[in-house]
């Protein structure tokens, strides 16, 4: 199988030489890059990249092997995996299996021996890429934008009520995690800051959420086109004006249109774990762990009510938003890391300082 020639066939007419990494099975998919040099089990299980085939960087991909703890998702949701060479013999005290073994068991398509750096120059220069994995080099892919009902194949369908082991506040304070494609290491940083957490689909109602009496709403991460979501708005802005709300990513994003600014694609997106972002309050500058394809327009936000918090430092894009009044606070990038540094890790705390008071809701 290692031997076998595969094919990525690109709709740029580009067609890169490989070998099958994982059992022959073709895909087709979106071309992303991420730049970190480790965290590969984290990025293969982050839901936001579902349909995307996604091409590591770092040049040499499985070396530690994976193991059963760094899973962001119960299963992987990626369409393809692309490396340029991938370690057969791991060494890691933690490691459970290789990552060969990793994508049969979960059937995900692979390549390595590709010339990542030249595939990355393409997506850099072409910007909105589609491919497909094959062994045969006259394929065609056929797919040629982004699923905008992929937030419904990756969301929880019914709630899931996770107890903190490590309260720290009486009561202990309750998030509810609206669920846009959740990475898990967003609810396990809450639980370890000793909050409760329940779990709900991406299309909970403002009076279902209200039913559940939490303290603050988070909205997750997620995969596409966030202006897809745009049936959701209304209940999205009546939930923030209503609770203390994070907005993580995508949550970011929808929490930006709900309030009326605008969304737009990036060339290429910002997918990786080495990326700065600047506080505008504070002046520091932080290495973040990114994995997203837009983002909000910067001279779309109305800042009678808003300020941007934070600027990713190489394009100035918009890293953060913060309301004027309102406790409502986003950021593009993710503060629970996974993989990548965790110099963001504090918005989590002071997203809890938020609520945490007396013993009394902060909300109506």
């Amino acid at each position: 199988m290692q031997d076998e020639m595969a094919y990525l066939v690109l709709n740029t007419g580009d067609v890169l030489e490989g070998k099958w990494l994982s059992s022959v099975r073709s895909t087709e998919g979106e071309l992303v890059f991420n730049t970190a040099m480790t965290g590969y089990q984290e990025v293969m299980t982050d839901p936001s990249y579902a349909d995307q085939i996604v091409t590591m960087t770092y040049p040499l991909i499985g070396n530690y092997g994976c193991n059963d703890i760094d899973y962001e998702s119960l299963k992987p949701y990626l369409a393809g995996f692309i490396v340029s060479t991938a370690s057969h013999n791991p060494e890691h005290y933690e490691s459970k299996q290789t990552l060969q073994k990793l994508l049969d068991e979960h059937k995900i398509p692979a390549l390595s021996d590709i010339d990542t750096r030249a595939l990355t120059r393409i997506i850099r220069e072409h910007g909105e890429v589609y491919g497909k994995i094959t062994a045969d080099p006259y394929d065609q892919p056929d797919m040629s934008s982004v699923n905008p009902d992929i937030v419904s194949t990756v969301s929880v369908t019914q709630k899931q009520v996770f107890k903190t082991d490590q309260p720290a506040n009486d009561p202990t304070p309750h998030v509810v995690l609206m669920d846009f494609g959740y990475k898990h290491s967003i609810a396990q940083s809450l639980l370890a800051l000793g909050c409760d957490v329940t779990v709900v689909p991406y299309h909970t109602s403002y009076i279902e959420i209200q039913s559940l009496d939490p303290d603050g709403v988070l909205l997750s991460n997620g995969p596409g086109d966030p202006k897809a979501l745009s049936d959701l708005l209304p209940n999205i802005k009546h939930i923030s004006e209503e609770y203390p709300t994070l907005g993580i990513c995508l949550g970011h994003q929808l929490v930006a249109l709900a309030h009326g600014a605008t969304t737009k694609r990036l060339p290429y997106g910002h997918r990786g774990s080495n990326h700065p972002v600047k506080d505008l309050q504070s002046g520091k500058v932080m290495i973040t762990s990114q994995n997203h394809g837009y983002v909000v327009d910067y001279d779309s936000v109305n800042m009678k009510d808003w300020y941007v918090s934070h600027v990713n430092v190489n394009d100035q894009s918009v890293e953060g938003l913060k309301h004027q009044s309102k406790p409502l606070m986003t950021v593009q990038f993710h503060p629970e890391a996974h993989p990548g540094p965790i110099d963001t890790h504090h918005l989590f705390v002071d997203f809890i300082q938020q609520f945490i008071t007396k013993g009394e809701k902060q909300h109506a």
